[in-house]
């Protein structure tokens, strides 16, 4: 197995890790955890496309390993408090759409090839950094307004990228249909 995929099963594995510090309120643990899966997460790509690694398990095994923690990070993170509620929602209900959007371009067009956008790009980059500083605060004790700035931007985000998502299936399947 390739260093660009091992890393990729290691955050995954961090996933339940951060989520059980979390449940029990080791935030320092939890921040430490969540800045490995991080770095794990920059580490895999770079290191695929510099070691010309990059597989189909890879492609597949990263935006699973994403959605996991991040997931995972935001349900949790909610149902005790430390993140507005429907900041979750709106997370989770973005992924669930695109993946429907994606099932049904794959029972339409066997073989459709979805790459992220650079906006859903900057919606991964602000979603992970709220949790960061979530944490951050969490662990610190860190007052400050930024926290309430993190969720509206990561929020507005959020919606311009499932919204520009469900426009280019759309148009996509326009397309073809005409």
């Amino acid at each position: 197995m390739s260093i660009p995929n091992l890393l990729t099963l290691l955050r995954i594995l961090l996933t339940p890790a951060l989520v059980i510090l979390l449940l029990r309120h080791d935030y320092a643990n939890a921040l430490a955890v969540f800045a490995v899966a991080g770095i794990t997460d920059a580490l895999d790509g770079a290191v695929a496309r510099l070691m010309k690694q990059k597989t189909r398990t890879g492609a597949v095994l990263d935006p699973i390993a994403d959605k996991a923690l991040l997931a995972s990070s935001y349900i949790t993170l909610a149902v005790m408090g430390h993140i507005p509620e429907w900041l979750a929602v709106l997370v989770i209900s973005r992924d669930v759409i695109i993946l429907f959007g994606v099932l049904i371009l794959i029972l339409f067009h066997n073989g459709v090839e979805i790459k992220p956008t650079v906006l859903s790009k900057c919606t991964t980059l602000a979603q992970l950094a709220t949790i960061f500083l979530v944490l951050v605060h969490m662990a610190a004790g860190w007052e400050g307004r930024i926290l309430d700035f993190a969720f509206l931007a990561t929020g507005l985000f959020t919606l311009a990228s499932g919204l520009h998502y469900m426009y280019r299936g759309v148009a996509f399947l326009n397309n073809d249909a005409g």
